[in-house]
């Protein structure tokens, strides 16, 4: 008999399988139930999120359960701020609060500042603190961009906000604590998130006047977003400033302006720039990053935990779809230092105030001595391969420009030597001895020029001692790398320059 006729004619194993089947049925249901609860929690979620066009629809309790309400001073600091964007604002208590900006930047400068427009994207800690800068510095016109709401723990580092704020919209928190500091100040709000599709609109001029950004800051967090708008900006020529990561910082000391061909350990920054080289743009942007290393102790991003993970799809998680929703270690003092930074680039930018920082704490004065030792070893190369031939040499250049050691020395090998780990009296030198001549001639007599084929994927960073040595024994020497070097550092060495490779075509 088979087990299915015996099943059949037992009632024991009736009950078992209808015990079974049962079970499998309720817990279908329940997680059907848990799926649809989870999806029905996340459309809730995105429809208390508010648009601007609804009005007081804004100053709204949400189903975060939000203590925002409208109460009589909210009401006096609107009123006073219609009456002043209408003109009735006395412009000599405008002048008197602004006295300090006044002499500082000159009344040309100031009052360039405050007929400009500025549009932040991204309004959380970094933002946030930048806008209320540039509000209290005298920017007339700010458009605010994000999708995103106060919550509790925005608190620890957002620049305005108050419990009373939690659960509305961050530009509506931004808009109403500001117009009590600077009701002069006109904000245009867009409660969205940025995206390729609306970055004609977002990025718009000003509805009055038609006045395109003086600048556009970039307080943003996600990779793919940040990017998109950053490559919008440099094909649309809009002034932009960059803020890189802030998570994980606690030294205030080592946050700098610049290029954003410049490197740091920071993940964001280096994620922003491989992408951006990868779309054409090595230079032109400015950024606000630190130089700052991980190390023993210090906090890192942490994976996500298991029990997440078993509520559904991470991605179900999140306010949107593919977005970060680990929560990063954030000191809150570190979002107002890179915040505040980033608006004083943009102020000095607008008022023709002179920009004079330090280059990389002295990273710049390093790169041109790198350059200049690489060009010495490229000369010495030729002529050793020409029988010593001094003229050959003369009138020598090599493809390689500071940006490109910059880029090889911090991003490819970690401002280490690619042999001993070492990070003092760094050099670049050629990974492997030519085969044929390095030598590109172009034209004869006084309109010759000599050149070199070198490449950003035939340089290994190391000391200048390693260097030294690397040169004299396999450049100019017989032996080969296999005789110098382990296993190990041959693998690391042909990794970082199967990486530089692959960014020799976006220069």
């Amino acid at each position: 008999m088979s087990f299915l006729s015996r099943a059949a004619s037992d009632s024991r194993a009736q009950f078992a399988t209808t015990a079974i089947v049962s079970g499998a049925v309720v817990a279908g249901a329940i997680l059907g139930y848990q799926q649809l609860q989870r999806r029905e929690n996340i459309r809730q979620l995105k429809d208390s999120i508010p648009f601007v066009d609804e009005g007081d629809a804004l100053r709204k309790l949400t189903s975060f359960g939000g203590a925002s309400k409208v109460d009589q001073e909210d009401l006096r600091n609107e009123a006073l701020a219609r009456r002043a964007q209408a003109g009735e604002y006395d412009d000599e208590l405008i002048l008197e609060q602004l006295a300090r900006n006044r002499v500082f930047l000159t009344p040309d400068g100031l009052d360039k500042l405050r007929n400009a427009f500025v549009v932040v994207v991204g309004c959380g800690g970094v933002g946030s603190h930048a806008t209320s800068a540039l509000a209290r510095s005298g920017v007339s016109k700010i458009r605010l961009i994000d999708f995103d709401q106060v919550t509790l723990s925005s608190l620890n580092r957002h620049a305005v906000a108050t419990l009373a704020d939690v659960g509305i919209a961050k530009v509506q928190c931004l808009h109403r604590r500001l117009i009590a500091i600077t009701p002069w100040v006109k904000f245009d709000l867009r409660l969205e998130k940025y995206w390729d599709e609306a970055a004609d609109r977002l990025l718009e001029p000003w509805k009055e006047g038609g006045q395109k950004p003086d600048f556009v800051i970039d307080a943003i967090d996600n990779i793919d977003t940040k990017v998109s708008l950053l490559k919008y900006c440099h094909d649309h020529n809009l002034n932009v400033i960059s803020s890189m990561g802030a998570g994980c910082k606690s030294d205030p000391t080592r946050i700098l302006v610049g290029d954003i061909g410049m490197s740091t350990d920071d993940g964001l920054s280096r994620a922003t720039r491989r992408r951006l080289k990868l779309l054409g743009i090595t230079k032109g942007i400015p950024t606000v990053f630190s130089t700052e290393k991980t190390g023993e102790g210090k906090a890192e991003l942490l994976p996500l935990l298991e029990e997440e993970f078993q509520k559904g799809s991470v991605g179900d998680l999140g306010v949107l779809p593919d977005f970060r929703v680990r929560i990063l270690p954030v000191l809150g003092t570190m979002p107002a230092v890179f915040g505040y930074t980033v608006a004083n680039h943009v102020i000095l930018s607008i008022t023709g105030y002179p920009l004079d920082y330090v280059p990389a704490k002295g990273r710049d004065k390093m790169y041109d001595g790198i350059l200049a030792a690489l060009q010495g070893s490229e000369e010495k190369l030729l002529r050793h391969m020409t029988n010593q031939d001094a003229s050959v040499a003369v009138g020598l250049k090599i493809p390689i420009t500071v940006g490109d050691v910059a880029f090889l020395v911090e991003e490819i090998f970690k401002g280490r030597s690619s042999i001993t780990g070492l990070a003092t009296r760094l050099h670049l030198v050629r990974w492997k001895k030519p085969t044929s001549s390095t030598l590109i001639k172009i034209g004869e007599g006084s309109g010759e020029q000599k050149s070199s084929n070198l490449t950003l994927g035939e340089l290994v960073c190391m000391t200048k001692e390693e260097a030294t040595r690397h040169e004299k024994e396999i450049l100019r020497g017989e032996k080969t790398a296999q005789d110098l070097y382990d296993t190990a550092t041959m693998e690391k060495v042909e990794a970082a320059l199967k990486d530089a490779a692959s960014y020799v075509k976006c220069r």
